[in-house]
């Protein structure tokens, strides 16, 4: 189930349960009937992985101590047969509420107290709100039977691209954003934020062993899974992560802990707390009594927070803390204590990184002073401007700061990335490009133009400790200015042409055949048509051949890595090493983004590493397998599973039709192209009919069409020999109707057996075809985006002459020659003009002004 897929079914049910719980209340219900299926069926997978068959489950019982104790020693906790999630499935309308509250109080007695950090209370949401489901046992029942029913089609398996409970909490919370994300102060951290920190923080720990990570406002957990997500497929070893996390609401905190579980993470490497971050720093102690004993303040590999923006907090005495050493945030706003608690946690060659407001860059007072002590001790490593609303429930500027405790230089790296990304609904999104764009930079403290700069720290000082990214980076468009002397005599400006010097440098003798010199500052243009020019310019095509030559290579690497190589590629590794690919082959191609050659490539890769875990779960056979494609369609008011004929596991069909069937495709395509030929014939007949004779004949409706019917009684009375153009008009149209409708039928009955015949085509395919129609889904659109790439720029350059020279084209001479010619024609008309002795000495004083006699 993709996320649109999942998105509808949750918002359907949502609807229908809006009566019965409020809507900030409902992600709770569902995400924990979610989390419940995935112990459910985790636990029946391992059971089945050390031999236990389908007619074994019935035994699970509570009562079997040997049986309890051996899945409580493989899972962490037992969940007894008639508390399975797959059991309230098949009880169908036997199922009752009561079934929930057993197996949850059955599940709290049953975990394995190695495991009960991680599994303790963590139902308790869903526990003590399953009376909110209805007013009786029986609305109760009925609810939460239709929760269980939407759960079940829910993926549980891990191998989703996208993080399905954080996906579920996200969505509910923007589509219920009155009554939950705005009010509750829920922040989702967006995945491609959470990416972006990721990426940062993984280049920063590769090579590493033994890893911990730690999220003091953990909230959905997202952040966490990110960061092990990407540390692994660096390290390799996803087991050698450990994860710390902290939540204040106790809600929240059991989905840190179901997200973190549901992502395979093992029970031993989850560390979670439900307490106050600022508060109970972690973790001073287990317990009071044992305070001394248990006393073990925690340091990590890399901390990462998206905290609460400016809340309040209690400061006092909090100097006395040694988190806060370097200042106490005012109580107003908790931003920089936040910021100063992670950096606390952080191990001496450890890294962060945190999302703020924009206004901890350069508000004074408390904030000032602490920002001065980060600049001065060198902890602060980059700044990254974020675009403006790219966080659903707040549209405030962003910020991502990365921070170290141990640094050799003193300088900041200011990154202004607030206008890459691109528009989604109301909000903002950084794509995969804009993501590497900014790691690229802040691994390579790279300074790029309008983009990024290394500021040194005395520029800092100078700037009194302020941050604000405008000092230090200017992206700003430059504002358009107008030429004075070209606007008045014509003629561009030789320095607005001297603009697009990027392009003169790479197409050299392209300028002479776009300008000519006409003296003075000016250029004049040499040809009406800059397209048929510059298309036609031997150095803009070598150039285009060049990037053609260079590229030409990558279908044969790809369809060596990925298609010779499907059933052992490391989906998760491959996109960066084909990017490296690609980054060698354009090193020396100039004029195109490298980043916009990424984009296409990871636009690519989702289709392309969905279909290789396929391959490598089901093995290259499942090329060839062909599935029924069931449709929701409406029966008796009621939405039905359907089956609409057939879809290829991996196999568009109409990829297999275009390159198998091509003549059957074709036949088709020509009975189509001559059905619109006849309904533009009909057109043509009804057009010609005289009113009179279509409003007499009741073969003519009065919509102005044909009515069947009497069209056919008509032509049966005309009979063979029609009399005039109307009785003509009447016999041809009914038959092209006649020959409409044969190739209507024609065509269903060909599209029948063209479905029939792709179904067998490709349950017979011979593994070479397999490879080649692989090739085709994958290499060829890619291929095809990447070599669009420079047929892009050569039109941006070609819009920008285009324009560059329709602003000089009308001079402030031709402007006020235009002005007397049309007060010339306007005198003239109204010297033609009469009226009576006052109309006339009025016009004539008009004529006065407007310099006539």
């Amino acid at each position: 189930m993709n996320k649109q897929q999942l998105a509808s079914k949750i918002w359907e049910s949502a609807n229908k349960m809006r009566s019965k719980i409020e809507a900030n209340e409902y992600k709770d219900y569902i995400l924990g009937f979610i989390f419940y299926k995935f112990l459910s069926e985790t636990e029946v997978a391992r059971l089945k992985a050390r031999d236990f068959a389908e007619e074994d489950l019935p035994s699970l019982v509570e009562d079997d101590e040997e049986t309890v104790e051996f899945v409580k020693g493989e899972c962490g906790y037992f969940i007894a047969y008639d508390n399975l999630f797959s059991t309230w499935v098949a009880k169908g309308g036997d199922f009752e509420i009561s079934n929930v509250r057993d197996a949850l109080s059955a599940f709290s007695r049953n975990i394995d107290p190695a495991r009960k950090r991680v599994f303790d209370g963590i139902f308790d949401t869903l526990q003590t709100g399953l009376s909110k489901l209805g007013t009786d046992a029986r609305s109760q029942s009925k609810a939460a039977r239709d929760l269980i029913y939407l759960i079940k089609d829910i993926p549980m398996d891990g191998r989703q691209d996208y993080d399905v409970l954080g996906f579920i909490y996200e969505y509910l919370i923007s589509n219920f954003a009155a009554n939950a994300g705005k009010k509750a102060g829920e922040f989702y951290t967006p995945h491609e934020v959470s990416m972006l920190m990721s990426e940062i923080v993984s280049w920063h720990l590769a090579g590493r062993e033994n890893i911990t990570i730690y999220d003091p406002t953990s909230g959905s957990g997202s952040l966490l899974i990110n960061i092990g997500k990407a540390v692994a497929r660096r390290n390799g070893d996803p087991d050698s992560i450990k994860y710390y996390a902290q939540e204040l609401k106790e809600n929240t905190y059991n989905l840190t802990r179901m997200n973190l579980v549901m992502r395979g993470i093992l029970p031993d490497n989850i560390v979670a707390r439900n307490g106050d971050t600022l508060e109970d720093d972690w973790p001073w102690f287990d317990t009071v009594e044992n305070k001394d004993e248990t006393y073990d303040p925690l340091f990590v590999d890399a901390v990462v927070s998206n905290p609460p923006y400016s809340q309040n907090w209690d400061p006092e005495d909090k100097e006395l803390d040694p988190r806060f050493k370097f200042g106490v945030a005012p109580k107003s706003k908790a931003d920089y204590a936040f910021l100063l608690h992670d950096l606390y946690h952080l191990r001496p060659d450890g890294i962060m990184c945190i999302v703020l407001p924009h206004g901890v860059l350069f508000r004074g007072g408390e904030e000032g002073t602490i920002r001065k002590n980060l600049v001065e001790n060198r902890h602060i490593q980059a700044i990254i401007g974020l675009p403006a609303n790219i966080f659903f429930g707040t549209g405030i500027p962003t910020i991502v700061m990365v921070l170290r405790k141990q640094r050799e230089t003193s300088d900041v790296l200011v990154v202004d990335a607030s206008k890459h990304f691109v528009k989604e609904g109301k909000n903002n999104k950084l794509r995969a490009s804009d993501i590497k764009r900014i790691v690229d930079a802040v691994t390579t403290n790279a300074t790029v133009d309008k983009f990024s700069r290394l500021v040194p720290i005395d520029e800092i000082r100078a700037n009194d400790y302020n941050l604000n990214i405008p000092r230090y980076v200017d992206s700003s468009e430059a504002a358009e200015s107008w030429d004075v002397y070209a606007t008045m005599f014509g003629g561009v400006p030789k320095a607005e042409v001297d603009a697009l010097e990027r392009y003169w440098k790479v197409w050299p003798s392209l300028k002479g055949q776009l300008y000519r010199d006409a003296g003075g500052s000016c250029l004049a243009p040499a040809t009406d048509d800059v397209a048929q020019a510059a298309k036609g310019n031997a150095d803009v095509r070598a150039f285009l051949g060049g990037y053609r030559d260079a590229i030409g290579n990558l279908p044969a690497a790809l369809r060596s890595r990925l298609v010779d190589g499907a059933d052992e590629v490391d989906t998760v590794a491959e996109e960066e090493a084909i990017a490296e690919l690609l980054k060698d082959a354009l090193a020396g191609v100039a004029l195109i983004d490298g980043y916009d050659a990424y984009q296409a490539l990871d636009d690519a890769w989702a289709g392309i590493s969905g279909d290789l875990e396929v391959i490598q779960t089901e093995g290259k056979g499942a090329v060839r397998k062909v599935d029924p494609n069931m449709v929701v369609k409406k029966k008796n008011g009621k939405d039905v599973e359907v089956q609409d004929g057939w879809a290829g596991r991996i196999l568009p069909f109409a990829l297999v039709q275009e390159r198998l069937l091509a003549e059957d495709v074709k036949e088709i395509a020509s009975r189509d192209s001559r059905l619109g030929e006849i309904s533009q014939e009909i057109d043509e007949i009804l057009e010609s009919f005289d009113e009179m004779d279509k409003e007499s004949s009741a073969a003519v409706s009065d919509e102005g069409s044909f009515v069947a019917a009497e069209l056919k009684k008509a032509v049966k009375a005309i009979g063979k020999h029609p009399e005039n153009d109307f009785e003509q008009g009447l016999v041809r149209a009914q038959a092209l109707l006649d020959e409409e409708k044969g190739l209507k039928k024609a065509n269903k009955e060909a599209r029948a057996a063209l479905e029939e015949t792709t179904k067998e085509v490709i349950e017979g395919l011979t593994d070479a075809q397999c490879d080649d129609l692989l090739a085709a889904k994958w290499i060829e659109p890619l291929q095809a985006e990447l070599l669009a790439l420079p047929e892009t720029v050569v039109s941006d350059f070609i819009a920008k002459v285009a324009a560059l020279n329709a602003k000089y084209a009308t001079t402030y001479s031709d402007v006020c020659n235009q002005i007397d010619d049309a007060e010339s024609q306007l005198a003239d008309m109204l010297g033609q003009l009469t009226g009576n002795e006052y109309d006339m000495a009025g016009i004539a004083e008009l004529r006065k002004l407007l310099g006539g006699e």
